[in-house]
């Protein structure tokens, strides 16, 4: 007999349940039934490395001279890292596939996700290659950046195990790169929906070609949480405001959400629009802001909070993310978001 039911889910305590009845899986077959409470909140595979940090620079040394900065310091970096760490901040619980190289890097990650509830049980040592590394030069208006991809060369996103994402609610994909994995990245989305019950969140990123192509529309139907910034917005939709984006490309997905920066953010679900405004903070570092804002999303979306509720948190988290040096420094826990946003909105 073949066995052709969805799944059942219910919530409890802020986790889902799952009766799950694969389609066209024959009863006792693997991944066939399962009834139990899933592993991990959420599934983050992508980039990680090594950020250290130079504050204050304003100009760089001429050849041949040295300049002296007062402090230099050493965090985890990657957008994809960056996320699952705010994630574990929040209370949640998120795996991390990836990879790092057999060094003293290496143990310094796989340390930070200890200490912020990440799972890195799915995080693999290269026995080849080193950890990435990035220089960060930052000063109140901007930042520049000297990297060496080290193990994140190796990022794929076929090596993503699906038999693993369907221990996970929800997966969140990054690194798409325009036409160079396009059809790769269209495949993966598909095999998500047909094989897991996983929720989706992509994040589309600047494109390294600058074409832009529309063809990344395609992949919109596979996604429930679309998110991008104002510049990658009207790129990708050559619309004249992110409003316009937005709408334009809730229509294929569950929902677009667009960063705006100093302006707060927007998101269109089933037609709706939704705005919440900026929580002004004195930036210190702006790196992972868009990465952070994302994190702060999910969490809202994951424990049911409506779109507005949603976007708050995402501001949220990505307004203190820019208060320390570092790309998670500042991210808050639970308790900090939500008194913070209180704060903010006067309660």
């Amino acid at each position: 007999m073949v066995l052709t039911l969805g799944a059942a889910a219910f919530l409890c305590k802020g986790h889902t349940k799952v009766l799950c009845l694969r389609p066209n899986l024959r009863v006792g077959q693997e991944w066939g039934i399962y009834m139990s409470e899933k592993k991990w909140d959420v599934y983050v595979y992508g980039d990680v490395n090594i950020d250290i940090v130079i504050p204050n620079v304003n100009k760089f040394p001429a050849p041949g001279q040295e300049e002296e900065v007062p402090v230099m310091e050493t965090f985890t970096g990657g957008g994809a890292a960056l996320f699952a760490l705010g994630l574990g901040k929040l209370g949640l619980r998120p795996v991390f596939q990836g990879e790092v190289g057999d060094d003293c890097y290496g143990e310094f990650i796989r340390n930070a996700f200890r200490e912020s509830n990440v799972d890195s049980s799915l995080l693999k040592t290269s026995s080849t290659l080193k950890t990435g590394l990035s220089l960060s030069f930052t000063n109140q208006d901007d930042r520049s950046f000297l990297t060496y991809r080290g193990t994140n060369e190796k990022i794929c996103i076929e090596e993503v195990d699906l038999k693993q994402v369907a221990y996970a609610s929800h997966i969140h994909v990054t690194g798409y790169a325009g036409e160079a994995n396009h059809a790769s990245y269209l495949s993966f989305l598909k095999k998500v929906k047909e094989d897991t019950q996983a929720t989706v969140s992509f994040d589309v990123g600047w494109d390294p070609t600058e074409e832009w192509k529309p063809e990344i529309c395609q992949l919109f139907p596979y996604i429930d949480v679309l998110f991008m910034n104002q510049t990658e917005a009207a790129n990708y939709s050559r619309k004249d405001s992110p409003r316009e984006a937005a709408e334009e490309f809730a229509r294929t997905c569950g929902m677009a959400v667009v960063k705006l920066g100093r302006s707060g953010s927007i998101a269109v679900k089933d037609g709706t629009f939704y705005q919440a405004a900026p929580y002004p903070v004195e930036a210190v570092d702006t790196t992972g802001a868009g990465d952070s804002f994302n994190a702060g999303f999910i969490y809202g979306f994951l424990k049911g909070k409506d779109v507005e509720e949603c976007l708050k948190c995402g501001n949220g988290c990505g307004a203190l993310s820019v208060t320390a040096l570092g790309g998670n420094t500042g991210f808050p826990n639970e308790e900090t978001l939500k008194d913070f946003i209180a704060a903010r909105e006067g309660r």
